[in-house]
């Protein structure tokens, strides 16, 4: 049993038990296609669910000295028998949502996430108050690795890199779209470098289905504000930057923020590309007063040397 499974018996069970007051363990097992015990452990759940607030009189109650007998009684579990009603700030929050899929949907999709989007609007009087930006790349390049992943081919990108400053054609084997950040990523399999790697969809220009059938490569890493947890080839560099570099917190995932008392903060981030950080570090300069491991910064140093030299 998992909570996927678990989550949706519970939302249909309390309606049904409503429906059927003191009714039958067993009968009630077989109606859900569960043993016994399984909706026994269901209910023990229920417990724990009810309204916002946790007080006793928010939860749903279970008769166990009923249960112990065979016989199911709920109370208090009237509101999951009324249409749901969104708060304002739900509404928006749906609101949202929509309008970054709406951004990222394919052709057949994007209308019913507009009118979804739309009929909430018009609802919750939202209008031009809402406001969704998704740097989600050209709309042909979208459709073109929505069609490759429908077919499940792989595709030659044609992609311009920002920290090595280069464009490559890699081939991959495309798995999934998502957004993160106010961005658009494609996660795919990168043939060239064996592993898994992510592309900011507004940097791929052209995307190019090569024919051959994508590779089975197991689960890609999830796309969520940890994302290069699952990279093997990234690694925790804490960089100490005076208070003119604090902007990096506002700009760039990080693991951790320590703030200490001589006005340092301690910013500890997952690097997985060596000319990224350099160029982080080179752009921050002075505000930059320590960098652990000390070998991660070599390349800033060493290409800020070169500069000086060359300027002299």
């Amino acid at each position: 049993m998992t909570s996927a499974s678990q989550v949706p018996r519970l939302l249909a069970l309390v309606p049904y038990l409503q429906a059927h007051p003191d009714a039958d363990l067993e009968q009630t097992a077989a109606v859900f296609h569960v043993p016994a015990r399984q909706l026994v452990a269901d209910l023990n759940v229920l417990w724990f669910c009810g309204l916002p607030g946790g007080m006793p009189g928010d939860l749903i109650e279970v008769d166990m000295d009923a249960l112990a007998e065979g016989r199911i009684r709920l109370e208090n579990a009237e509101f999951l028998s009324r249409p749901l009603r969104l708060s304002v700030e739900e509404a928006m929050s749906l609101i949202v949502a929509l309008g970054a899929l709406e951004d990222m949907a394919d052709a057949d999709l994007a209308p019913a996430v507009a009118s979804a989007r739309a009929k909430l609007e018009a609802v919750f009087g939202a209008g031009d108050r809402v406001g969704v930006t998704v740097q989600a790349g050209e709309e042909g390049v979208r459709e073109a690795l929505a069609d490759a992943l429908t077919r499940g081919v792989a595709v030659r990108l044609t992609y311009h890199g920002a920290a090595r400053g280069s464009t490559t054609r890699p081939v991959v084997d495309p798995a999934g779209l998502a957004t993160r950040d106010g961005y658009g990523y494609l996660t795919a399999w990168s043939r060239e470098r064996g592993g898994w790697r992510t592309y900011r969809l507004d940097r791929v220009s052209e995307v190019v289905a090569t024919g051959e059938p994508a590779g089975e490569h197991g689960t890609p890493p999830p796309l969520a504000s940890g994302w290069l947890d699952g990279r093997p080839d990234a690694a925790e560099v804490a960089v100490d930057v005076t208070p003119p570099g604090r902007w990096i917190v506002e700009y760039h995932p990080t693991l951790a923020v320590e703030e200490r008392p001589d006005g340092v903060t301690r910013v500890r981030f997952l690097v997985a590309d060596p000319a990224w950080l350099r160029r982080l570090l080179l752009r921050l300069g002075p505000a930059v007063v320590g960098v652990d491991p000390p070998e991660a910064a070599r390349s800033a140093i060493q290409a800020a040397r070169d500069a000086l030299s060359g300027e002299g």
